[in-house]
């Protein structure tokens, strides 16, 4: 079966070595199941801001990288028309190779899953959209005004409804985004539930330990620093808590420098890494005590990213995100502490707690690695995606 996988945001593709990519992990999976896979994805590098120089190698997999312009910032008008851009030249790559049998695309950006979608329907090719967020649902959280932004955002509505419609099959990474897709779409019998998740098996490879030298309390924060995270509230909390308490940021973006300088203000111990290594990045995590997730009001995310290595790292939460998905997640299996969105009286509460109780900061910690084990491990999870894909 020729399988073509096309995903515009594949984090570092100059080396695969440690690459925790969805598409990258589901190809190698669809290859050890005999199929002939070809990734398609951008050659510029979206957290970066900049081109890749070179593809690395990932064996047996033929990864090809298509130009795209770039664009300075993640909410501006040049994103867009670089993605038009980019998707104009997806689907002349398309119309030049051979035809696949499946077409495996990642949900957004919204031009390049409607090329897809149509190249598709006019080859009669199989059309499988992955939803991994939902636009323009994530773009009004930044530009909400009220009645402006329904009508400025409403070409962007159908032409994700259009998308979701021409699916042959959606799989998408929460139930909240799966029932968005479903809403318009008459030709799927059931969706695919699959989080982005993490294997455990690797996870734990680079999951060393060490014994702490002191009694320092370490808060960790792993993902974008960008206007959707509420990384000020948790420096309040943190700036209140009388016992030593380490802030470990590892991410990077445009609202760094002001989360930085804001916690110098407030005067805290904070370690801002910039974005890590995967290897890397899990190692200082399982070393830490607690992770906090915490959005700003009106976020459109459901189980994101950060959230399935803090599960598969054994840390209790400290939630302020909005999502009754991911809320209720926490609640089950008792793996962490919700509290309401930009409360800072809330946050610091839940962080003195979990800080002054060993005993329950010990239980939510070994809740949150049955979480990951049970839901995020890919080893199992991921299987559903490959029997979708293969039709079996």
């Amino acid at each position: 079966m020729n399988i073509v996988i096309v995903a515009q945001y594949l984090r570092d593709i100059g080396c695969f070595e440690g690459n925790n990519s969805r598409f990258v992990y589901l190809a190698k999976l669809l290859r050890d199941n005999q199929c002939d896979v070809e990734i398609i994805t951008s050659n510029y590098h979206h957290s970066s801001k900049t081109h890749f120089k070179a593809v690395g190698e990932l064996t047996g997999i033929k990864v090809t990288a298509i130009k795209e312009p770039g664009y300075p910032k993640n909410v501006c008008l040049k994103r867009f028309s670089s993605h038009k851009i980019l998707a104009k030249n997806i689907g002349n790559y398309l119309k030049d190779r051979k035809k696949p049998d499946v077409i495996y695309t990642a949900v957004p950006s919204l031009a390049i899953a409607e090329i897809c979608a149509d190249y598709c329907k006019a080859n009669d090719i199989k059309f499988i959209a992955d939803i991994q967020d939902l636009w323009p649902e994530a773009f009004k959280m930044v530009l909400n005004i009220p009645v402006i932004s329904d009508i400025g955002f409403y070409p962007m509505k159908k032409q994700a409804d259009k998308i979701y419609a021409m699916a042959d099959e959606i799989i998408a990474v929460s139930e909240t985004y799966a029932k968005r897709g479903m809403a318009v779409n008459n030709k799927c019998k059931e969706p695919t539930v699959v989080y982005l998740g993490t294997e455990k098996e690797t996870f734990d490879k680079y999951a060393r330990r060490f014994k702490k030298e002191s009694d320092e309390i370490v808060v960790s924060y792993i993902g974008s620093l960008t206007a959707s995270y509420d990384l000020e509230t948790v420096i309040d909390a943190i700036a209140r808590i009388n016992t030593p308490v380490k802030f470990l940021v590892m991410g990077d973006g445009s609202y760094k420098e002001r989360f930085e300088n804001y916690a110098k203000e407030k005067g805290i111990n904070a370690e801002f890494t910039s974005r890590l290594d995967y290897p890397e990045m899990v190692e200082r995590l399982v070393n830490s005590d607690i992770a906090v997730n915490p959005i700003h009001k009106g976020s459109a995310g459901s189980v994101i990213n950060k959230v399935n290595d803090y599960a598969m790292a054994g840390l209790p939460v400290v939630n302020t995100q909005e999502s009754q998905e991911y809320r209720c997640l926490l609640e089950k299996y008792q793996a962490g502490l919700n509290c309401e969105c930009e409360n800072t009286d809330d946050v610091y509460e839940s962080l003195k707690k979990l800080i002054d109780n060993d005993d329950l900061r010990k239980e939510m910690a070994g809740n949150s690695r049955r979480l990951g084990e049970q839901c995020i491990d890919r080893a199992e999870s991921y299987k559903s995606i490959v029997r979708k894909v293969c039709g079996e």
